[in-house]
């Protein structure tokens, strides 16, 4: 069982963004995807939430393709957390939250989805603002307390079958503290047999948390595989344009990689 890209294409109006690529999101693990800027990665990640349909291939949730799930089950398997959650209500952050049990609501709402939403506030470090309003608090709070809500909505795990959490760029407006509590969070869903793909842009917090990378570039998986076997010089430079030093550190999960500067244009 996993979530399952095979062979997509995605298109935005009349370009093509990501694809022809496949991969795989398995339970149990954190896959890190990383690229350039424009490589593909948001694209990838919205046509595996199914809000992007691909124009070739097709995208598989354990097995069905993703576009066959009825929307209730579908939404109590796959959460998404996008880079930007627009919201201009006025709910308090426990409010948002408990959004994430709107998929359960059939089994009779209750006191257990407040239990559910205010543990998960909890888990991302939330819980001090539950009764201030969503407008009011600040970027890096907005994007904790949107974890939060996609958290409440696959705390509970389904009959048969596994858990998918999307994250996309979730670090992006935290601070340094905040990143590492996020992605620690994202191992602990995983541990728990969840399966999590993350966008990042920094590859030393891919090294840390993921279990494998999925390198894009322009469009096209380049390299998957473990963070040591992925992240090397040569790989970084041609994807990235970036001279780096990789070290072996046997403190860390993953290697360190440090810049040194641009590398030089390609004759």
């Amino acid at each position: 069982m996993s979530l399952e890209a095979r062979g997509i294409e995605v298109w935005r109006g009349r370009g093509r963004v990501a694809g022809p690529l496949s991969l795989e999101v398995l339970p149990g693990e954190v896959l890190a995807v990383v690229g350039p800027n424009g490589a593909g990665k948001s694209s990838l990640l919205a046509a595996l939430s199914g809000e992007l349909r691909c124009k070739s291939g097709d995208v598989f949730l354990e097995g069905r393709a993703l576009h066959q799930w009825p929307y209730l089950e579908r939404a109590q398997r796959l959460g998404v957390l996008p880079q930007e959650s627009s919201l201009g209500f006025g709910f308090t952050a426990l409010e948002v939250a408990l959004l994430g049990r709107s998929p359960h609501a059939r089994r009779g709402g209750d006191a257990s989805d407040l239990d559910i939403a205010r543990a998960a506030l909890d888990a991302t470090d939330t819980q001090h603002l539950a009764s201030r309003a969503y407008t009011t608090l600040s970027g890096g709070e907005r994007q904790r307390v949107q974890l939060a809500r996609v958290l409440a909505q696959l705390w509970t795990p389904p009959e048969h079958g596994h858990r998918y959490l999307l994250l996309d760029e979730p670090t992006a407006s935290l601070d340094l503290s905040h990143q590492h509590l996020v992605l620690e969070r994202a191992r602990a869903f995983a541990k728990d047999g969840g399966a999590v793909l993350t966008v990042l842009h920094d590859l030393n917090l891919a090294a840390r948390y993921a279990d494998r990378i999925a390198v894009l570039d322009q469009g096209r998986c380049v390299e998957t595989g473990t963070p040591s076997g992925v992240l090397t010089p040569g790989l970084i430079a041609s994807t990235f344009g970036l001279q780096v030093e990789v070290v072996a550190r046997p403190d860390l999960p993953g290697p360190l990689v440090i810049p040194l500067g641009r590398a030089p244009a390609p004759p």
